[in-house]
């Protein structure tokens, strides 16, 4: 592999230890996706999407992500993953050192999420980031919530499910139309390209838990974010649960 292939690359051919090819007349885009929030007792869960294209596409490109929607064709030649990547035009200096949104402190994730929205400017990637609430993981289950925080930050994308490999951390999964995705477990701490989408929806996430927090002043939501603290199960026994807490998460707290 060439000396200039950059770290993101070799640690996805590390992790893809694994038969698969690819039509390379086909595959434009490379997309990480991560989520957070699963597990708090409020507020919702958020999934993160990182897309960079395997042609080094000018920012004033980005935004035609999806303007190419043409079928995919089995008769198309194939190539290995490691001479996609290879070829691929990907930034170093972007990917160098990122780590997974939980291994970071709060002020290296807001570091990274400001180099990810500066990348975004200078064309060098897109983002996106769904956000999926409390009424809907009570009402559907919090798979339900993550698959569709996935479908909307793809949707959100615009990039052909036909031309994209999709990388998604842990269990999580694309839609069945996006021919071309793996599901890797921890990649958020060994794909870096899903670590940017791990960092993407945590910071967001928080954000809008510590805006939540003025509107419900009782909870402490800018501190724990929703986690279930010991002061969190204190303040909702006390208090009661508000609008965005989770109820299906409480039974065992509200006995």
């Amino acid at each position: 592999m060439a000396s200039e292939t950059p770290d993101v690359l070799d640690a996805m051919l590390k992790l893809y230890n694994l038969k698969m090819s690819l039509p390379t007349s086909r595959i434009r885009f490379i997309v990480g996706i991560d989520e957070a929030g699963r597990g708090p007792l409020a507020g919702p869960v958020s999934v993160g999407a990182v897309v960079v294209s395997v042609t080094a596409i000018a920012a004033k490109k980005l935004k035609l992500f999806s303007s190419q929607n043409s079928s995919y064709s089995s008769s198309l030649p194939l190539l290995s993953l490691s001479k996609l990547f290879s070829s691929a035009k990907f930034h170093h200096s972007l990917f160098q050192g990122v780590k997974d949104s939980k291994m970071l402190t709060s002020a290296s994730r807001d570091r990274w999420f400001k180099k990810i929205k500066t990348a975004r400017k200078e064309g060098k990637l897109d983002y996106r980031v769904s956000c999926v609430g409390s009424k809907i993981i009570d009402r559907k289950g919090i798979v339900f919530a993550i698959r569709l925080a996935v479908k909307r930050s793809l949707e959100k994308l615009g990039v052909s499910p036909h031309q994209t490999l999709v990388l998604l951390d842990g269990s999580l999964s694309a839609p069945k139309h996006f021919l071309f995705q793996k599901t890797i477990i921890r990649g958020d701490q060994t794909v870096p390209i899903i670590s940017l989408a791990s960092i993407a929806a945590k910071v967001v996430r928080d954000k809008k838990m510590i805006r939540l927090s003025k509107k419900f002043p009782d909870f402490g939501f800018n501190a724990h974010k929703g986690y279930g603290t010991l002061s969190h199960r204190r303040k909702i026994r006390k208090y009661g649960p508000c609008e965005i807490h989770r109820r299906s998460f409480l039974r065992g707290i509200l006995r």
